[in-house]
C-alpha cells in the first residue's frame, strides 16, 4: 500500500499508551497474555488503559495489584506498580495516596480478594471516602486458586468446596459488595457493570472512566463493580461464559448506578504539610534541647564509624524484650545511625514467646529481618535453644542463666552466661534484668555512646525511679562484661560491627 494512501486513514483503536510495548513471557509463550481466552480481565485492562490515555496521567498512576489473577497487572501497565498482600490493597492504595496525593491511586482486585480476606480494608477505605479507584472483578469464584467458593458465588453455582452448589444454610448468601459500600457516606461513586456483551462492555468502559476521573478531580472514593466471565473455571466456553454473565450473574448482581455523589461532592481540600524536622520532637513529646544536644555529641563518636550491628533479643512476654531491642534502636538513632526494630511475640500478656529484631547501621538498611544475628540476647532456656544455631560465627550469645547447656555450645561463637536476673534483684528489682543484659550488649557491641542511651533510656521509661535503677543495672551489666573479659580475653565482635 502506498504511502499516499496510509495517509488517507485515521488510527482508530491501538494499543494504550499506558501498556508495555512488549509483554515479557517465556519463548513457548511470548504470542499468549497471562489471562485464559474468554477471561474478562484482558477488556478490563483496555478499558483502565484508555482511561489513563484519556487522562493524560500515566505518569502519575499508581497501580496495587494483591494476590489472585489481578496480580498480574504489573507485566502490561507502564505505570507505577505495587503489589500488594492478599486483601490489602485498598491499605496499600490508601497509603500510597496520603504520602503522594498528587497520583491516581488504582486498586485492582479480584472478588476472592476485596470481598473475602480484604472485607474490612474496602469496607474502612470506602467509609473514609479515600480518595481512590477501585476496579473490583467479580467472577463470583476463586479463580487463580482452583475454583473454591467465594463470597460471591452464586447460590447453587458449584465449586471446588461447594460440590453440590452453594446452600444458603452453609456457605450463606452471596455478598453484594456495591450495596453494602454504597449505603456508606463516604464513597462518591459506585456502580455495577458487566461484560455480557459489546452494550454492557461499551458501559463499564464509560464507568472506569468516570471513576479514575473523579479522583482525577479530587472527589474521593470510586469503586467499580464489573461481573466478568471465568470459562476456564466455570467449565465454559468463551462464549457460553460470557452469555452466563448476562443470563444468570445479572439476576443476582443487577447492573446500574448505586452511589453517584459526583454532583454535589466538592473536591477534598489539600493534605497538611508535613511538619518542619524540628518541630517533631516536640510532637513526639521530646524535650527539644536536650534532644538535640544528646544527638550531635552522639554523631561526634559515631560518624568516622562504619557501623553494622544486628542483634536478636529473645525471652518471655513480661521479661523486657521488647523495651530491651527499643531502647537499642532509639539510641542508635540518637547517634545518627540508620535503625530498624522489628517485634514478634505471641497472643500470650504474660510467659508467651517474645523476641525482636534490632539493626543499627551507618548505611540504609535493606531488610529488618536478623536471620543470622552478630549478638543474641537469650533470657531464658527455651530462646537460646530457638536462636543459638543462627548467631553467626565469631559472634556473641548472652545468656540469663547460671550455666550454658553442654549441648548449645559451640566453638566459633563467644558465649557469656551469668545471672542476671540474681544481679538485677540485688539491685532492688528483678524485671530490671533486661537492663542488665542490654549493658552487657553495649560493652559487647561498642557501637553506641552512653549518651545517647541515657537520652533514649529517658525518653521511653517516664519513671524518674526506673529511669534510675535501669541506669545502675546497664552500668552493672556493662561491667560484667569488663569483668568476664578479663578472667578470660577473648577477642570481642567489635572488627565484625564496625571498622575505623
Amino acid at each position: 500500500m502506498s504511502n499516499e494512501l496510509i495517509s488517507e486513514y485515521r488510527v482508530s483503536h491501538g494499543r494504550a499508551k499506558a501498556f508495555y510495548e512488549h509483554y515479557d513471557r517465556k519463548e513457548e509463550l511470548k504470542h499468549a497474555t497471562h489471562y485464559c481466552p474468554g477471561c474478562g480481565h484482558g477488556n478490563v485492562h483496555k478499558m483502565l488503559a484508555a482511561a489513563i490515555d484519556d487522562l493524560g496521567i500515566q505518569d502519575r498512576t499508581i497501580l496495587v495489584g494483591p494476590v489472585g489473577c489481578s496480580v498480574f497487572t504489573y507485566h502490561y501497565f507502564d505505570v507505577g506498580n505495587v503489589q500488594a498482600a492478599h486483601g490489602r490493597a485498598p491499605a496499600v492504595a490508601t497509603a500510597m495516596k496520603r504520602s503522594r496525593p498528587e497520583s491516581v491511586v488504582i486498586s485492582y482486585q479480584g472478588d476472592g480478594d476485596l470481598s473475602a480476606i480484604g472485607s474490612a480494608e474496602i469496607l474502612h477505605a470506602a467509609n473514609r471516602g479515600e480518595n481512590i479507584t477501585v476496579i473490583f472483578v467479580n467472577n463470583a469464584i476463586y479463580s487463580m486458586t482452583g475454583g473454591q467458593c467465594s463470597p460471591t458465588t452464586l447460590l447453587g453455582q458449584k465449586s471446588t468446596t461447594t460440590p453440590n452448589g452453594r446452600n444458603a444454610a452453609t456457605e450463606g448468601y452471596p455478598l453484594h459488595v456495591s450495596e453494602l459500600l454504597s449505603a456508606l457516606e463516604g464513597p462518591v461513586y459506585i456502580e455495577r457493570v458487566g461484560l455480557g456483551d459489546n452494550r454492557q462492555i461499551a458501559r463499564a468502559a464509560r464507568a472506569i472512566r468516570h471513576a479514575v476521573e473523579n479522583q482525577v478531580k479530587g472527589l474521593g472514593f470510586s469503586l467499580i463493580e464489573v461481573l466478568s466471565p471465568c470459562p476456564t473455571i466455570w467449565k465454559m466456553d468463551a462464549v457460553q461464559a460470557q452469555k452466563w454473565v448476562k443470563d444468570v450473574m445479572e439476576k443476582t448482581y443487577p447492573l446500574g448506578v448505586l452511589c453517584d455523589r459526583t454532583k454535589e461532592r466538592a473536591p477534598g481540600p489539600a493534605p497538611e504539610p508535613a511538619p518542619a524536622l524540628k518541630e517533631i520532637p516536640e510532637l513526639l513529646g521530646i524535650h527539644g534541647e536536650e534532644f538535640e544536644s544528646a544527638k550531635c555529641d552522639s554523631r561526634d563518636i559515631t560518624r568516622s564509624h562504619n557501623v553494622d550491628l544486628e542483634a536478636r533479643i529473645a525471652g518471655f512476654g513480661g521479661q523486657g524484650v521488647l523495651l530491651l531491642g527499643e531502647i537499642l534502636a532509639e539510641a542508635g538513632l540518637d547517634a545518627g545511625l540508620e535503625v530498624s526494630w522489628l517485634p514478634s511475640y505471641g497472643p500470650e500478656m504474660r510467659s508467651g514467646t517474645s523476641n525482636c529484631h534490632v539493626r543499627l547501621s551507618s548505611q540504609p538498611i535493606d531488610s529488618p529481618l536478623v536471620a543470622r544475628p552478630h549478638l543474641l540476647v537469650a533470657m531464658n532456656e527455651p530462646s537460646l535453644r530457638k536462636f543459638d544455631k543462627s548467631v553467626r560465627p565469631g559472634g556473641w550469645i548472652l545468656y540469663n542463666g547460671e550455666d550454658f547447656p553442654e549441648d548449645c555450645r559451640r566453638n566459633d561463637v563467644h558465649v557469656l552466661a551469668l545471672p542476671f536476673l540474681h544481679v538485677a534483684d540485688q539491685l532492688g528489682d528483678p524485671r530490671a534484668c533486661n537492663m542488665v543484659m542490654l549493658g552487657a550488649l553495649l560493652e559487647t557491641a561498642n557501637v553506641l555512646p552512653q549518651v545517647s542511651v541515657e537520652a533514649a533510656l529517658r525518653r521511653l521509661v517516664k519513671s524518674s525511679r526506673w529511669v534510675e535503677l535501669d541506669l545502675k543495672a546497664i552500668a552493672r551489666g556493662r561491667e560484667m562484661m569488663r569483668e568476664s573479659l578479663k578472667e578470660t580475653p577473648r577477642e570481642t565482635p567489635n572488627k565484625i560491627l564496625m571498622e575505623a
